[in-house]
């Protein structure tokens, strides 16, 4: 009866080692926190063929680019209206496709956001959604 609690014991004690050793932070160039890294359709970072070193370097000093454009001049930007659809897809609020294109769909998820945040619904790229969305 000790042996098969023993046993019982040490297949449990595996089994949690185990779950505790895989966990999604230690992989952190699949989990980045950066919503302007570049990511596939799924969320992932994008894979290249030939990895260099400077392929995942923090781009946060790119960030300062966008901190001093307007509202209008943000979303006729491509790439700045696309990491808005991934950020709004990956906390629920999107489900188009990512091309960069602003659209209703992205009013309406913008809309959401600002529901769910207490703020005036208006559709439109403000300030306080920016900061609620962690973008510059």
């Amino acid at each position: 009866m000790i042996a098969t609690a023993l046993r019982h014991f040490a297949v449990l004690l595996f089994v949690g080692l185990c779950a505790t050793s895989v966990r999604a932070s230690d992989q952190p160039l699949f989990h980045s926190e950066n919503p302007l890294a570049p990511r596939d359709e799924w969320g992932v970072l994008h894979q290249m063929p030939k990895v260099d070193a400077t392929d995942y370097f923090p781009r946060s000093g790119s960030r300062w680019y966008y901190y001093f454009k307007s509202r209008h001049e943000l979303l006729r930007d491509p790439a700045y209206v696309a990491s808005l659809q991934v950020v709004l897809r990956n906390r629920g609020y999107y489900c188009g496709p990512i091309d960069g294109i602003m659209s209703e769909d992205v009013s309406f998820a913008i809309a959401r956001v600002q529901k769910n945040y207490v703020q005036r619904v208006t559709g439109t790229l403000t300030v306080p959604v920016r900061r609620a969305l962690n973008l510059p």
